[in-house]
């Protein structure tokens, strides 16, 4: 696969820590948001995305020079490695082995059996994988797999929400507290967080992405 690699974002959300792209082939077409409603298709990170040129080695050699301790987020547009719904093993461990004494997060739309099971393994590994729901309805079903959870949620959702099932729902405090970023928030990289993580539908496909958050209601915290 193809990635680009950067080292300081300059992401208002993110802020100034390293992330990563990997190319549009590795997006699941069962994902929802697949060349619709996807933030990434948004001009600034489409233009970031179209720039992925580096292979394995690159990255890898990237992610090395990282000091340890050092928060990064991969995939800020792309998916785990591998074509569509699979997942390469061996790219993916090779990203897993550099993160060792880093904290490396990133996000999957892959929910397949393999790609849970590979999930689970990186995590494990310390390479923090969070599940990515369209929906709170879906976001129960995925985090009944024991691996961390975000979710979709209308713009509307107060910061503190339940899912239909009970669990705690947290909208991403980035969304919600002036000048805080992932940076200094760090909660997606927590693979022992017992909240559901809810971005509100934002970028320029905002209103088609809260349409679809809304397929399920949602429960207040009383």
């Amino acid at each position: 696969m193809k990635y680009l690699f950067v080292q300081s974002s300059q992401n208002r959300k993110t802020g100034p820590i390293p992330q990563t792209y990997t190319e549009r082939a590795s997006c699941p077409a069962s994902c929802a948001h697949y060349r619709t409603t996807c933030y990434a298709e948004d001009f600034y990170t489409r233009m970031a995305w179209k720039r992925t040129s580096a292979d394995i080695s690159g990255l890898v050699a990237a992610i090395n020079r990282l000091p340890k301790g050092q928060l990064w987020r991969h995939n800020v547009a792309g998916d785990l490695s591998g074509i569509g719904e699979s997942v390469d093993p061996v790219e993916l461990g090779q990203i897993v082995a550099a993160n060792r004494h880093r904290k490396g997060f990133t996000y999957t739309h892959k929910h397949s059996n393999e790609a849970i099971y590979w999930s689970k393994a990186a995590t494990a590994w310390g390479f923090t994988v969070n599940l990515s729901a369209d929906n709170l309805t879906q976001a129960d079903t995925l985090a009944a797999h024991g691996l961390p959870v975000v979710s979709s949620v209308p713009i509307d959702t107060p910061k503190h929400s339940k899912t239909p099932e009970g669990r705690p729902v947290l909208i991403c405090p980035a969304q919600t507290t002036e000048h805080m970023t992932c940076a200094l928030c760090a909660l997606c990289q927590r693979a022992d967080r017992k909240q559901i993580i809810g971005f509100r539908a934002h970028g320029s496909k905002a209103k088609q992405a809260d349409k679809l958050a809304r397929t399920i209601p949602i429960t207040l915290v009383q």
